[in-house]
């Protein structure tokens, strides 16, 4: 890989946090400014081996994110962080399950019991028990979304049967169904399985250790535990339910059948065991028109990745290039672009740029709960997620079929050919990827987004995802055309506008 040493980080820090406030330009002026070079010499600073691959927490991540605001220093941006800094910071929490507190039981039944009949893998605290109606989902995990937004859950103790693979274990499809049940409001999620041995005995060795959790929003989410079949068949027998028979057909559609006996209650004790906290970095451009200046457009991309493990080829450093230091680049590159644009844009710009999108959209659903201004003054959101592979003229924007962002993007993009870069729709639909990266988090809470994204790759979440991979030229080409659109987003007289149907899934029924 192209490599940066650590000496010549040390120099640039210090250097760039020195430097004068920047020169004024025109739009065409700005959108030259961001060059194939200066994204390379970025990107080699961020996904450099002394970060240590970004994992949130840890100091690589500090020092990334330290980087970053001495950036935004340097263009003249305003802090948005905390006391008038460049730094977000929001609270982690390891915690553990507290087993013997924990259990699901039978009214007038038995207790399974966590770490034997039991496994706890998402969701909250709930340590008084959640207990409601009974219901049984089954079906087929794919394409379980359209369907799942036909069913009322809320307040029920929905149970989920998952069908295996050979080894006795559920995959991402079976996951995504679990989440997708959860976020219809159901107070608790089992989801039974007929587990191998040797899987469940990995699950109940992992019971025993601590996780990280976002404390702000994991006692919101409903507790998402498996059973196994083996014990719960006997207690659904007893309220005629046959377990064993509904799961020999679960390729057929999503479907849901109540049983009005069979009370659970659902008890999930976490305890404490270490607190500690990670940045996001908020650099803040004020618009220019009194009236609009109140309104912000907000750039995002995430800074962290998944840090160091398992050696591949004797490289245990994940640096994470294209995912995501290479959308990371591009939004401080766009943000150095409108730093120097005179004059400026009408409404105000955040760069922000989160953490613990690895973990589970940690940083961008802080900043979304605790946002530098209030959210409903946030008219867009931009999000750039891996934009550094693949397609040399391509870039996919997903999103745009759920906002009028759609066809201002399309307006841009054809009013700048010479990018020579065409964003196109969602080539995957089936991923659900409108759901996996922090542009959703604003989305769900009623802001318009696009998310700018070049697709998966052999080097996805391994040490491989190195910057001698990364396309500079193309992604410098993708950074120009997000400052156009954003420009164009701040300079419009209306804030966009949400399609009705998608803001009544996205915004409404997603609450």
């Amino acid at each position: 890989m192209r490599l940066l040493t650590s000496l010549t980080i040390a120099l640039v820090l210090p250097a760039t946090a020195a430097a004068q406030a920047p020169p004024r330009a025109n739009v065409a002026e700005a959108a030259a400014s961001i060059t194939a070079e200066d994204y390379l010499r970025r990107i080699s600073i961020i996904a450099h081996d002394s970060m240590g691959g970004r994992d949130t927490p840890s100091a690589g991540l500090e020092q990334t994110a330290a980087w970053i605001a001495g950036e935004f220093r340097t263009m003249g941006l305003k802090p948005g962080g905390d006391a008038g800094s460049f730094v977000q910071r929001y609270p982690i929490h390891r915690v553990r399950l507290d087993t013997a507190r924990s259990m699901i039981t039978v009214r007038d039944g038995p207790a399974w019991q966590f770490g034997t009949d039991l496994v706890k893998i998402a969701g909250g605290d709930t340590p008084d028990g959640v207990t409601g109606p009974t219901v049984v989902i089954s079906g087929t995990p794919e394409g379980a979304a359209g369907a799942l937004a036909d069913l009322d859950l809320a307040g029920a103790i929905a149970v989920v049967l998952l069908p295996v693979n050979a080894q006795g274990a559920i995959g991402r499809p079976e996951l995504r169904l679990l989440v997708g049940v959860a976020r219809q409001g159901a107070a608790a999620v089992i989801g039974v399985a007929d587990f191998g041995e040797a899987i469940w005995s990995r699950f109940t060795q992992g019971q025993r250790g601590s996780q990280q959790v976002p404390p702000w929003a994991a006692s919101a989410d409903p507790p998402v535990v498996l059973l196994r079949s083996a014990a719960a068949g006997p207690v659904f027998a007893q309220h005629q339910f046959d377990l064993a028979g509904a799961m020999q057909h679960l390729a057929g559609p999503i479907a849901a059948a109540p049983v009005p006996t069979l009370g659970l209650t659902v008890t999930t004790a976490l305890e404490v065991v270490e607190r500690f906290d990670a940045p996001n970095v908020v650099g803040v451009l004020e618009g220019r028109d009194p009236a609009l200046r109140g309104e912000y457009v907000v750039y995002s991309a995430h800074m962290d990745h998944v840090g160091t493990g398992r050696p591949v080829d004797g490289d245990s450093i994940y640096n994470g290039a294209d995912d995501d230091a290479s959308g990371t680049t591009a939004i401080v590159e766009v943000a150095e672009a409108f730093s120097l644009l005179l004059p400026a844009p009408r409404r105000s710009i955040i760069f922000l740029l989160v953490s613990g999108e690895e973990k589970g959209l940690w940083g961008s659903d802080y900043f979304g709960a605790h946002p530098s201004v209030p959210i409903g003054q946030i008219v867009a959101n931009l999000n750039a997620d891996m934009v550094g592979r693949n397609w040399t003229d391509t870039i996919v924007a997903i999103g745009k079929e759920h906002s009028d962002l759609g066809a201002t993007l399309n307006r841009v993009n054809a009013a700048h050919p010479a990018l020579n870069m065409t964003a196109i729709d969602d080539l995957w639909p089936e991923e659900n990827f409108y759901f996996r990266s922090d542009h959703y988090n604003f989305a769900k809470r009623g802001v318009p987004v696009l998310f700018f994204f070049n697709g998966v790759h052999e080097d996805y979440h391994r040490p491989s995802d190195h910057v001698e991979k990364i396309d500079e030229e193309k992604a410098s080409r993708i950074a120009k055309l997000l400052f156009y659109l954003g420009l164009e987003v701040a300079n419009a007289g209306e804030r966009p506008r949400w399609n009705p149907e998608s803001y009544e899934q996205i915004v409404t029924e997603g609450r």
